[in-house]
């Protein structure tokens, strides 16, 4: 990046030496520090850079979605670099570190959720005016962000397994576990230990907030003007939630509530939290098929090659095709040590469980059939289906769903109490 910019530099340099201390004293102005965090600056090509990268994300949202003025996205996105800085400053302290094998993995990842191959995946990044290596910096650090996260917050929260019983027992649980919600919100700000004055001035403008979306105003443009919300760019966008993974009163707010419906500013230890319901999804049951399956395994050692493992479990395929038991040539040849003792028996099993080859397999093989050989990374296998079922897997999903909502609920809270304290107890000096 030095390089280039040198090379662009490089003829309004001469340009300066030509036209004297007039031109030179432009060329200085040419980035600037608009805030310094403990000692590290954020720049003004920083802080350009991501507002033109949140006007092109808003305007691809669609909508009808409005800008908030210019002066407003500014700070609000300055804020969000204040706290991303924050918190990159805590992965290097914590020696948190992304290797270049884990960030193409990443990269891979999202170019595919985007049905791209790579080169498809870099013209659509230059198309929008985003370098490669910029793209490539930016997920670094949303990787190291999401692992300080990680450390300081998830891994403290802790859901027992009797708030889940106690929680699938309730009322509450029973009623929201049967729906979801897609769900926006704006928090207006209250400093921590603010007196009764600041707490005013809070409500008031979360009350002229609440009255202006009553009138009509967009909420996404209210949201990125206003809020204080990790989300607060994103339009205050929270995505699909249940009802249990909000702080009362909103849990029993929701069911009362139709689409496009937004509540009044509701105290909650962050602020005051307007919250806006977009629509509304139903619950239904989850079933799952499972197939009840054995194989036998046979692996390359130090004493059989490669081609004696092909040669031995070819011969155990004839002799499983000339009517031989598989059971006891299970138990007799296969390395698997949790099966081999049980006749090669799996039980009955979820495909997405084992590895893509056995699943593949397994799904192509009928009821009572044995598979041709084939290979995986363990080794090479003959399975034979014995039988499939779909089973009701409800009960293990909601408390699954409901130890997930519970986590969620709990990371949510703890997640904005801590960006509040790191910013608070940080020193920050903005210049813009």
């Amino acid at each position: 990046m030095k390089t280039k910019l040198c090379n662009l530099l490089r003829p309004a340099l001469l340009g300066a030496m030509l036209l004297g201390s007039s031109a030179h004293a432009q060329l200085q102005q040419l980035d600037r520090v608009v805030a310094i965090v403990d000692n590290d600056p954020i720049m003004q090509s920083q802080l350009d850079s991501r507002v033109r990268d949140i006007k092109q994300d808003i305007a691809k949202r669609g909508g009808g979605q409005q800008l908030p003025p210019e002066d407003v996205l500014r700070k609000q996105v300055l804020e969000r670099l204040i706290l991303d800085d924050l918190q990159l400053q805590i992965g290097e302290r914590s020696g948190i570190r992304v290797t270049d094998e884990e960030l193409n993995e990443a990269i891979a990842n999202i170019a595919q959720n985007n049905r791209m191959n790579d080169a498809q995946f870099r013209a659509a990044l230059a198309h929008d005016g985003t370098g490669y290596e910029e793209f490539r910096r930016r997920i670094r650090e949303q990787i190291i962000i999401n692992r300080v996260r990680q450390h300081r917050v998830a891994d403290r929260i802790q859901v027992s397994e009797q708030e889940v019983k106690n929680f699938l027992n309730s009322d509450l649980g029973k009623a929201q576990l049967s729906e979801e919600y897609h769900l926006a919100n704006i928090t207006i700000p209250v400093p921590q230990s603010a007196n009764s004055q600041q707490i005013q001035q809070a409500y008031a403008q979360a009350m002229d907030t609440y009255q202006q979306l009553k009138g009509g105003a967009d909420f996404g443009k209210m949201a990125i003007a206003r809020s204080a919300s990790d989300n607060a760019l994103e339009g205050g966008d929270m995505g699909w939630r249940q009802a249990a993974q909000l702080p009362p009163p909103f849990d029993r707010l929701l069911a009362s509530m139709s689409a496009g419906d937004v509540t009044q500013p509701v105290r909650a230890p962050g602020g005051f939290i307007l919250i806006k319901l977009v629509e509304t999804r139903g619950h239904s049951a989850e079933v799952r098929e499972e197939v009840h399956v054995r194989h036998i395994l046979i692996k390359p050692s130090e004493i059989r090659s490669a081609a004696e493992t092909k040669r031995l479990i070819d011969r155990l395929y004839e002799r499983l095709q000339a009517g031989e038991d598989f059971e006891k040539l299970a138990k007799a040849f296969s390395e698997d040590p949790g099966s081999a003792l049980h006749g090669g028996d799996m039980g009955w099993i979820d495909p997405a469980s084992v590895v893509p080859q056995f699943r593949d397999v397994m799904a192509q093989t009928a009821t009572d059939q044995v598979s041709r050989p084939f290979q995986s990374q363990f080794g090479w296998h003959i399975l034979q289906v014995l039988g499939r079922r779909a089973t009701d897997m409800t009960t293990q999903a909601r408390e699954s769903q409901a130890m997930n909502l519970l986590r969620s609920k709990k990371y949510d809270e703890e997640l904005q109490n801590w960006l509040r304290q790191i910013r608070d107890e940080a020193y920050v000096e903005i210049k813009e």
